[in-house]
């Protein structure tokens, strides 16, 4: 296959690597197994940029993204219904997706099985048209991001003390927001702590992504816990992947899912695949089945065929 690879420099676990020798190393492995690859590293800024141009490019088969959550997002976006398929380096910090599509969590190792990987069609998700791939929440989430980005990291492991620091902050202090959420013909209304929409269901026993990553469905979780101790509770659970045990959270799922805010929506943010985003009065939500091409471990292509 012809490759075209893209590596954030800025981008998680890149940020303190050798890129260059890391580019190196992606060379050698896939020229071994008999590909080809073009490859371009980028500072965080010109990464929607540069994938543009490698999606751009007629003799490329496959887009490469090397990065955090970020990056991946950001590729996934831009291939949503071409023909060309994406590969992910993991770099982030949870890697939810990749985990999803059975990638290994170290670069090495990710890059060793994606050589002799196999294309598969997965599904995507918009929230008003805005493609993501993992999920689409607000509430507690949304306000631990807040508060996480004003905290300085430099590192995998500060980031993540940084997620537990911010946490804690939200349980202390937990805020509602009253919502109308409409599935089919029913409304559900409520004061939710938290809303989380995720492309496929989560998997249980494990940290919260689909394990069937074309499923054809939304999962939708609506945290009703309150008190601290619930929302302790309700955390652990998550960390733990023990939601459908949880009597803290509904559980629904759906091809499509409208949520109209009632609280005041300037109050309040939305998370779209970890990144921060406006969140309107009125958010659409809709599952489109088998939209992106993706490059995955055949090892992994096999397990989830059987």
């Amino acid at each position: 296959m012809r490759f075209a690879a893209v590596l954030n420099k800025d981008g998680g676990t890149l940020r303190t690597t050798d890129v260059a020798a890391f580019a190196d190393r992606v060379r050698e492995l896939l020229e071994a197994a008999g590909h080809s690859v073009q490859i371009d590293i980028v500072a965080g800024g010109e990464i929607a940029t540069a994938l543009e141009k490698a999606i751009a490019r007629r003799n490329v088969d496959v887009v490469l993204a090397g990065g955090g959550d970020g990056t991946v997002s950001t590729a996934a976006s831009l291939l949503m219904n071409k023909k060309k398929a994406l590969a992910i380096l993991p770099a982030g910090t949870m890697n939810l997706f990749a985990r999803s599509l059975g990638i290994p969590q170290t670069l090495e190792a990710a890059l060793k099985a994606l050589t002799d990987g196999e294309v598969k069609a997965v599904d995507m998700a918009t929230a008003n048209g805005r493609p993501f791939v993992h999920q689409f929440s607000i509430g507690m989430h949304a306000r631990m991001v807040q508060l996480r980005e004003k905290m300085d990291f430099g590192s995998r492991l500060g980031k993540m003390r940084a997620s537990v620091r911010a946490a804690w902050a939200t349980i202390k202090n937990p805020r509602t927001l009253k919502v109308t959420l409409t599935i089919g013909k029913t409304d559900i209304i409520t004061r939710a702590t938290g809303i989380g929409i995720s492309n496929n269901l989560f998997g249980e026993g494990h940290l919260p992504y689909a394990d069937n990553p074309a499923g054809g469905v939304l999962g939708i979780y609506v945290s009703v816990a309150r008190r601290r101790r619930d929302l302790v509770k309700l955390l652990l659970a998550m960390l733990r992947g023990r939601w459908r045990q949880s009597e803290h959270v509904e559980i629904h799922q759906a091809d499509k899912a409208v949520l109209k805010i009632h609280s005041s929506p300037t109050k309040f943010k939305a998370v779209m695949d970890g990144e921060l985003v406006k969140l309107e009065r009125e958010t659409t939500v809709e599952i489109h089945p088998a939209t992106l091409n993706v490059l995955v471990p055949r090892s992994s292509a096999q397990a989830k065929a059987a």
